[in-house]
């Protein structure tokens, strides 16, 4: 007969309950948990006959990979590319239904996770079952869990049915009762070139992109000169760090000026400076700092200090996105405008600093 404990969805679910099923799982066996979605089956990550075992129960082969129940989000995403954007992922929907399909390091803050790499891939989650949570924050070692139900059959949504079917019997079923929700989580695959829903659940693509990514605008006065530079440098950055469009990722980069009126070309020398790094601004044209324009971004950057007062005066008080000058160390960006190519290089160049040092904020 199985054994079988009640898992409350509950911060403190009981210590003997935790105790029974650390000691199954620390000597290969397998538990049978809740999580928000579905009952999953359970697996200490670093204990190879508990992984076979896990596969056969699930009548699963050895390509399809289990998945990393992580206990936090900052566990999870521990030696992560991409901090920034994946925090901003993690924030919104940990814990919670989404699965990160993402580049791995081994071993991760302390754990072993070598024998779930499919490469140099993991798939992650933090469930929000509180009680599993607990399971998890005790651990010592890592775990990997699947859904409760053989390989092709419908999902396990109470204790009772994560039981039936399976090839060999769990160890320990942890009961927290039925669930509700019976949706399986989103999974996304994300990584150097790489924004991919491999599964969709509780959350789209479009759900993701809008979390992952951000619109960010360039400021400068007629949006003939710096911020269309710095539109087109921005853009060239973050595709060469997603290896592919940031548009991909969610990204939305324009530019605008405080002064400017619609439609006017860029200046000759900023798209000869641009030229020279293998971009173009021939479709480029100036866009006024509207308001509805501004109150639509999320991060913007404005060349000069008197930019910046322009917009936020116009802004309604603590409502808005960041605005903020382009240079992290204060300083503002020179205008070139009527000046020698040289003098556009450099500006070009300054920008190109800037935008660097402000890339961190962004991935």
């Amino acid at each position: 007969m199985i054994q079988t404990l009640d898992l409350p969805d509950s911060t403190s679910p009981g210590a003997k309950t935790l105790q029974t099923a650390l000691k199954i799982l620390e000597e290969g066996g397998i538990v049978v948990f809740p999580t928000e979605t579905v009952y999953g089956l359970a697996a200490r990550a670093d204990h190879t006959g508990a992984l076979e075992r896990l596969r056969a129960i699930k009548g699963r082969g050895a390509d399809h990979p289990f998945t990393w129940h992580a206990p936090s989000a900052a566990d999870a995403r521990e030696g992560s590319p991409w901090p920034s954007l994946m925090g901003r992922l993690t924030q919104r929907y940990w814990p919670g239904p989404l699965t990160l399909v993402r580049p791995c390091p081994n071993p991760t803050a302390g754990r072993d996770l070598s024998q779930i790499l499919q490469g140099e891939w993991v798939g992650v989650r933090v469930p929000a079952h509180r009680g599993t949570l607990a399971l998890l924050k005790s651990a010592p070692f890592p775990i990997v869990a699947t859904s409760a139900n053989p390989s092709g059959s419908p999902a396990a949504l109470n204790a009772e049915d994560a039981q039936a079917g399976l090839t060999s019997p769990p160890d320990l079923v942890l009961d927290g009762g039925p669930i509700g929700k019976g949706q399986d989580s989103s999974v996304l695959r994300v990584g150097p070139g790489q924004f991919e829903l491999m599964r969709e659940g509780l959350l789209s693509l479009t759900n993701l992109q809008q979390t992952a990514g951000l619109k960010i605008a360039m400021v400068c006065t007629g949006n003939t000169c710096r911020s269309p530079m710095a539109e087109g440098l921005t853009r060239s950055l973050l595709r060469e760090t997603l290896r592919t469009n940031p548009e991909s990722f969610g990204f939305k980069v324009m530019s605008m000026g405080v002064s400017a009126m619609d439609g006017m070309e860029p200046s000759e020398h900023s798209c000869v400076a641009l030229a020279e790094q293998g971009l173009s601004l021939i479709e480029h044209r100036s866009q006024a700092a509207t308001i509805e324009r501004v109150m639509a971004m999320d991060r913007i950057y404005c060349m000069t200090r008197s930019h910046m007062q322009v917009l936020l005066s116009e802004m309604p008080a603590g409502q808005g996105p960041t605005v903020e000058l382009l240079s992290p160390e204060g300083q503002d960006v020179p205008d070139p405008f009527g000046g020698s190519l040289k003098q556009y290089r450099q500006t070009r160049d300054a920008i190109s600093v800037f935008l660097k040092q402000r890339l961190q904020d962004w991935v």
